[in-house]
């Protein structure tokens, strides 16, 4: 069985109003979780409206009461760990457990250059990461007050709040074998794999396998969960409704042929793509690779899909 969950982009052109709605929809339609991009923007100028993403989490925190959530995923770049941890911690108690950290290392160079931020190179980035997940981790898990010395960032003699709070789950996201996997192994509660196929993506789990033996941890330790792209439809029509967020987000999207945009999709982002029928069969396929919750990424103001998926794919999971 594999759970399904949405992602929304918050770049695409999310306000309060389709974020309100799609939260409502997400937990009364029976979705299993609900996450958000964490970007300034991504599109060129002129930029499109992006809410302030933990205002987002604030929200659906309050006005839910089933679903898991959380971001997809917040970059150590821009965000600061120790602020990261605090608002976690509070949004898992507002939510009486239901709370993801969602982590990266940062990529997108443009909003970094744009406010100021410095991005670095790949070797940067990964330790920068690499140190606010030990920031992190040492003030989720530590019963002790937490002290650290690192490049990027310190701790002396921090804590949240002692006895030690319960903390969320830690999700890291990425798939790269070298640099992204380790760090899952090491930190991670949640492993989310990306632009994998299902065989990709078993052969990925099976080295993220022998990498948490090697930290002496389970593997049922680290759930495996998978984000891509979904264009569900029963018709050209309604496929074509499912990607317009994605062309007035992606400037060279805008006029592709529909059958280039979904080829895209399915091969440049390992996409799931097709009529109901066909969605079931791809989420079946990683299911079998592993994948315990597969996380659709999707045009926030797309209410006929989430519907459509949820009354004609969300049974056969």
């Amino acid at each position: 069985m594999v759970a399904l969950s949405i992602s929304v982009e918050a770049w695409t052109g999310l306000t309060w109003p389709r974020w309100k709605r799609v939260v409502t929809e997400v937990e009364q339609l029976g979705f299993a979780g609900l996450y958000c991009s964490d970007h300034f923007t991504l599109a060129p100028p002129p930029t499109r409206e992006a809410p302030e993403l933990m205002l987002l989490l604030t929200y659906l925190a309050d006005h839910t009461e089933r679903i898991h959530f959380g971001q997809m995923v917040s970059p150590v770049s821009i965000r600061d760990p120790v602020l990261l941890a605090r608002q976690a911690v509070a949004l898992d108690d507002l939510s009486a457990g239901r709370m993801v950290l969602g982590l990266g290392a940062g990529w997108e160079e443009s909003e970094h250059l744009m406010y100021g931020y410095e991005l670095g190179d790949v070797p940067t980035r990964m330790k920068r990461f690499e140190e606010g997940l030990e920031v992190i981790t040492q003030l989720f898990r530590s019963d002790t007050p937490a002290t650290y010395a690192g490049r990027f960032f310190r701790l002396q003699d921090a804590e949240l709040r002692l006895p030690r709070p319960k903390a969320p789950p830690i999700l890291i996201g990425g798939s790269g074998p070298k640099r992204t996997l380790p760090l899952v192994a090491r930190y991670a509660d949640i492993w989310n794999g990306q632009n994998l196929t299902p065989e990709g993506f078993r052969e990925r789990s099976a080295q993220l396998d022998g990498l948490l033996s090697d930290v002496h941890r389970h593997v049922g330790d680290v759930k495996r969960t998978y984000a891509t792209p979904v264009v569900c439809g029963r018709t050209p029509t309604e496929l074509e409704q499912r990607v317009r967020a994605w062309r007035e987000g992606v400037a060279e999207w805008a006029n592709l042929p529909l059958d280039a945009l979904l080829d895209i999709m399915r091969n440049g982002f390992k996409g799931i793509v097709g009529s109901p029928e066909a969605v079931v069969e791809q989420i079946k396929a990683y299911g079998a690779a592993g994948v315990e919750e597969l996380v659709g990424m999707w045009g926030n103001e797309d209410i006929e899909g989430l519907q459509l998926l949820a009354e004609e794919v969300l049974p056969h999971l």
